[in-house]
C-alpha cells in the first residue's frame, strides 16, 4: 500500500486527504452517545477476560466519557426513575450488550444501593452523570503479576479465614458528585469489588469489557463485609493505622431486596455495527 501510495503522486496524496477530512467530518456529525459506542467498539476490539486494553486505549474511552452528560442520553432528574419513593428500586437502561463489551445506566433514587459485588475479569468504565453517590470499593489482598500475553494472574494465594472470609484492601471510601471524571476498575486493582450508595437521585453511564457472562465463568458475586479486626487470625497482622483499610469479605447470595428493573433505553438514537 504504501508503494501504491507514493506512486500515485499527488492524486494519491490528495484521496488520502480527502479521506481524512470526510472522517473527521464524519466524527464532528456524530451524537455523543453514538461517539462512545464506537469508542468502545474499537477499545474493545481485542478485549479477552482478565486482558486489559491498553493504557492509550483506557484513556481514549476515559476522555470521550468524560464529556457525557445526561442530555446526551435523554435523561433528567425529575423523571419517575429517580423518584424517592420508587426507593429501593433502580432502573437499568439497556444500550448495548455484545461478547466484547456492554452499556448501560443504572438510574438510582436517593437512598438506593448497589450492593458490594465483583467484576471477575473485567475492566469497568463508571461515568457519574448527575447526583451524589457515596462509593466504597476493594481489592484482594494479595500480589498480582502479568503473563507476557497481559492476563492478570495471582502470584501468591489469597490471604484467606477459616469461616470463608477472604482479605481485602480497601480501595475507595468516598462521596462523589457531579461532574467529575469517570472512575475505572481493572481485574486485580482499582476497586473491583464495590458498592454504590446513592446520597440523591444518580444516574450512573457503566461500561463493562467484556460484560457478564456465567456461563463462562464471570458471574456477578456479593458480599458482606466485616471490619478487620472482628476476625484475628494467627500469624496475620496488620499495623494499626492500616487495619481501616482491610476488610474481610465474604461470599453471600444476591440480596433479597435488591430490585433492579431492566429498561429498553430510549434516548438518542444508537446505530450498531
Amino acid at each position: 500500500m504504501q508503494m501504491g501510495i507514493e506512486q500515485s503522486g499527488s492524486g494519491g496524496k490528495g484521496k488520502v486527504s480527502n479521506e481524512s477530512r470526510r472522517n473527521k467530518r464524519r466524527q464532528k456529525k456524530l451524537s455523543p452517545v453514538q461517539k462512545m459506542y464506537e469508542t468502545c467498539h474499537d477499545v474493545f476490539a481485542n478485549c479477552e477476560p482478565g486482558v486489559v486494553p491498553a493504557a492509550e486505549q483506557i484513556e481514549k474511552l476515559a476522555a470521550c466519557l468524560d464529556k457525557m452528560t445526561q442530555a446526551d442520553v435523554g435523561l433528567k432528574p425529575n423523571m419517575l426513575f429517580f423518584n424517592d419513593k420508587r426507593a429501593p428500586v433502580i432502573t437499568y437502561l439497556h444500550l448495548h450488550e455484545c461478547e466484547k463489551f456492554s452499556i448501560g445506566i443504572f438510574c438510582l433514587p436517593p437512598s438506593s444501593v448497589i450492593p458490594l459485588h465483583n467484576h471477575p475479569g473485567m475492566t469497568v468504565f463508571s461515568k457519574l452523570l448527575f447526583g451524589t453517590m457515596h462509593i466504597k470499593s476493594y481489592d484482594w489482598a494479595n500480589e498480582v503479576d502479568k503473563n507476557p500475553d497481559g492476563a492478570i494472574v495471582d502470584a501468591n494465594p489469597p490471604k484467606s479465614h477459616p469461616n470463608g472470609l477472604r482479605l481485602a484492601k480497601l480501595k475507595v471510601n468516598s462521596e462523589f458528585t457531579a461532574p467529575c471524571r469517570p472512575s475505572i476498575l481493572y481485574p486485580t486493582d482499582g476497586g473491583n469489588m464495590h458498592v454504590f450508595t446513592a446520597r440523591t437521585a444518580c444516574a450512573v453511564l457503566d461500561v463493562l469489557g467484556p460484560p457478564y457472562n456465567d456461563p463462562e465463568g464471570r458471574h456477578c458475586q456479593y458480599y458482606f463485609d466485616f471490619p478487620f479486626a472482628d476476625f484475628p487470625v494467627d500469624g496475620l497482622s496488620v499495623d494499626e493505622d492500616k487495619k481501616a483499610q482491610h476488610a474481610w469479605l465474604k461470599e453471600r447470595e444476591k440480596p433479597d431486596d435488591l430490585n433492579v428493573v431492566g429498561v429498553l433505553y430510549n434516548g438518542p438514537k444508537l446505530l450498531k455495527k
